[in-house]
C-alpha cells in the first residue's frame, strides 16, 4: 500500500542509495550493500588494507575524524566527482549532518565510507541522464532522477526543488548531491517519526526546527 508523499514498499519508495539497514550502518559493494566493521572515529584496529583508509588517514585528525573541510579535500583527492566539479564546503557540510549520529559535526571513517557509497550510486544516477557529460541535467531530467530514487512527492513540491537547485535552468553534479543528500536525510527524520508509515506526523515546533535546520 502506498501512503500520500512516499510510495512503494512500507510507503516510502525504494531504498534510498547508501541508506543503512536499520541498526547496522552499510556501504555500497559488489552485488549490493554489505556490513561494514565500525570503526567511529579510532584508528585502533582500522583496515589499512582498505584503499579508503589512506585518503581518510591523510586528512583526519587525531581524533580519527574529519570535518567538512577535510571531507572536502578526502573527497577530492578520492576523484569520486570524475570529471565533475569538486564538491562546495556547503555540499560537504550537510553530507555530514547527513550522517552525523553523535552530533559532533564530524565524520568517522566508517561514516566516510557509508558516505563513499551513497556518492557512487548517486554519481551513477547523475550519469545516466549527463549523457553529454556537460556537467548539468536539465530540470525534467533531475524529475526523472528523484522519482527513479523511490521519492513519491508532488508535482508542486518537486517543482520547488528544481527552482531551489537548478542555476540558469540546469542542476549541477554538486546541487544535485545536495539535494540527494537532504531528500535522504529528511525523509529519514520523518520515517522515523511516521510509526504507522501513513505519510504523516506531528512535529513540535522545536523538533522541526532542529530537524530542518541541521541538515
Amino acid at each position: 500500500m502506498s501512503y500520500p508523499g512516499y510510495g512503494g514498499h512500507g510507503g516510502y519508495g525504494a531504498p534510498m542509495p547508501g541508506a543503512p539497514t536499520h541498526g547496522m550502518q552499510m556501504v555500497a559493494g559488489p552485488g549490493g550493500y554489505q556490513a561494514y566493521g565500525a570503526y567511529p572515529g579510532s584508528f585502533s584496529g582500522a583496515p589499512v588494507n582498505d584503499p579508503m583508509w589512506s585518503y581518510f588517514t591523510a586528512v583526519a585528525g587525531q581524533d580519527g575524524e574529519i570535518d567538512c573541510e577535510e571531507l572536502q579535500r578526502c573527497l577530492t583527492q578520492t576523484g569520486i566527482s570524475g570529471s565533475y566539479s569538486p564538491f562546495s564546503i556547503e555540499t560537504c557540510r550537510i553530507m555530514i549532518a547527513m550522517l552525523d549520529r553523535d552530533m559532533t559535526s564530524k565524520m568517522g571513517f566508517n561514516e566516510f565510507k557509508e558516505l563513499f557509497g551513497a556518492l557512487n550510486l548517486w554519481k551513477q544516477n547523475f550519469m545516466m541522464f549527463d549523457q553529454d557529460r556537460s556537467g548539468t541535467v536539465e530540470p525534467h531530467e533531475m524529475s526523472q532522477a528523484v522519482l527513479s530514487m523511490g521519492y513519491r512527492i508532488s508535482a508542486q513540491t518537486l517543482n520547488g526543488i528544481l527552482k531551489r537547485y537548478s542555476k540558469n535552468g540546469r542542476i549541477f553534479f554538486d546541487d544535485y548531491v545536495a539535494c540527494c543528500v537532504k531528500l535522504r536525510a529528511l525523509t529519514e527524520t520523518f520515517k522515523r517519526r511516521d510509526n504507522m508509515q501513513q505519510g504523516v506526523v506531528n512535529f513540535p515546533y522545536d523538533d522541526f526546527i532542529m530537524c530542518t535546520m541541521a541538515i
